[in-house]
């Protein structure tokens, strides 16, 4: 008796060809002259040799071409070749269509990304650039971004470009930074050019592939072992003798550890640093990677700060004026740290809660002013919380032994906003 053996055809692969400056390669053109649906770009479909009878999907909304695409694969003989820009599996259309197809049915053949080919336009290394991109996010991430790291790259989208993030980089003071505009890389009318952001803020842009955001150094770093961003820092809650302060007029490590876990500061989010005394706390934050606003009512203050940051090799924006009226023309931050305060503190700290997407935190030492505190939190549809600090530090006595000194109790309050529906994280 014969007997049958079935085998089930393995479905032909989603070929995603990334398109640059190279020309396609002859096994991809072949390739494209076979495929019975192309997708992509308008300009990718004019420019690719594509088949007459193929079908052509200009990539706009995501949802319709991935239905097109799911009925050409299950179709006998569909043959399914996606056009993207460089590398379409970074930031690209490879994460979307592993989601819906899986990715053991995608085969990828990419080019190189318009990050590396802008970097490389300038002679420089990117592997301590942060990449961020605006595609289809909230844009606040990518100006944070470029506020915090002197090397970023920005992937733009509409209402996400050049004039837009010049705009708010001069929102926020003392800060040096120069924008590389890359426009049609590798194509025709490719076009790279360095500009302020105020020559950049007043300028109207055709569509660009990426902004390159630098700090006023085309000096490499040092050599690096892991790329982008550098990650949480080596130690936090530095001891007081790591800031230069007044009369010890600093936040003390214990309650800065405290004050820094309730903050969660991170890369792509902005931190207020309100009565920012030291700038202790603006330092801190911005060594984990989030942009910082340090707001300082004292001249020798603001100084003080400025001379931290860059003690720290980071870059903290400092505003010499007095909260609340100094808050006004500030970009709106995630989380706030709120320092000391007189007979004002309750005001200042109902403008921070109102403007602050997540968390607001304060410090302060008197108790009369701990239920206003909790109010303004409350009034701002914050849950709140709170804990009286208390430490002792160990100190030599003679003899070789030690004793306990006490450090001065502090009260720390803090509200927490949940997460608005929608809202993109970095």
């Amino acid at each position: 008796m014969a007997t049958q053996h079935h085998h089930d055809r393995r479905p032909d692969p989603i070929t995603v060809l990334g398109r640059g400056r190279h020309p396609l390669p002859p096994g991809d053109a072949d390739l494209l002259s076979t495929a019975t649906l192309v997708v992509g770009a308008r300009r990718h479909l004019e420019s690719a040799p594509v088949a007459a009878a193929a079908r052509r999907i200009v990539l706009g909304p995501l949802a319709p071409a991935l239905d097109a695409i799911a009925e050409e694969a299950a179709r006998d003989g569909g043959r399914t070749v996606v056009l993207a820009s460089g590398d379409p599996g970074f930031f690209g259309i490879v994460r979307a269509l592993a989601e819906r197809f899986g990715a053991d049915r995608l085969e990828v053949r990419p080019d190189t990304s318009s990050v590396a080919e802008a970097f490389a336009r300038l002679g420089l290394p990117w592997d301590d650039a942060v990449v961020v991109s605006a595609h289809g996010r909230a844009p606040q991430a990518a100006f944070n971004v470029c506020r915090a790291h002197r090397k970023t790259a920005v992937l733009t989208a509409p209402g996400a470009g050049p004039a837009e993030l010049a705009a708010e980089l001069l929102r926020t003071p003392d800060l040096e930074r120069r924008l590389v505009v890359a426009s049609d890389l590798g194509g025709p009318g490719e076009r790279v050019e360095e500009v302020d952001p105020a020559e950049a803020a007043a300028r109207r842009w055709p569509a660009v592939n990426l902004v390159l955001c630098l700090g006023p150094s085309d000096r490499p770093g040092p050599m690096r072992t892991l790329a982008g961003a550098g990650g949480a820092p080596a130690g936090w809650a530095l001891p007081e003798t790591a800031f230069e302060h007044r009369d010890s007029m600093v936040t003390k490590a214990e309650v800065r550890a405290l004050v820094l876990a309730r903050l969660g500061p991170r890369l792509g989010e902005l931190v207020w640093d309100v009565g920012a005394g030291s700038g202790s706390v603006a330092v801190e934050c911005a060594r984990f990677g989030a942009a910082v606003i340090a707001v300082e009512q004292a001249a020798d203050g603001a100084a003080r700060v400025r001379a931290n940051a860059r003690a720290h090799g980071v870059d903290v924006s400092v505003v010499h004026g007095r909260a609340p009226q100094a808050l006004a023309p500030l970009p709106d931050p995630d989380a706030v740290f709120v320092g000391g305060g007189g007979s004002d503190l309750p005001a200042v700290v109902t403008a921070c809660a109102a403007r602050a997407r997540r968390t607001v935190v304060v410090t302060l030492a008197a108790l009369d002013r701990v239920p206003a505190v909790r109010e303004a939190l409350h009034a701002a549809g914050m849950a709140s919380d709170g804990v009286l600090l208390q430490s002792s530090r160990l100190a030599p006595l003679p003899g070789g032994v030690s004793r306990l000194a006490a450090v001065n109790p502090v009260f720390v309050l803090w509200g927490h906003r949940p997460a608005r529906d929608g809202e993109a994280q970095p």
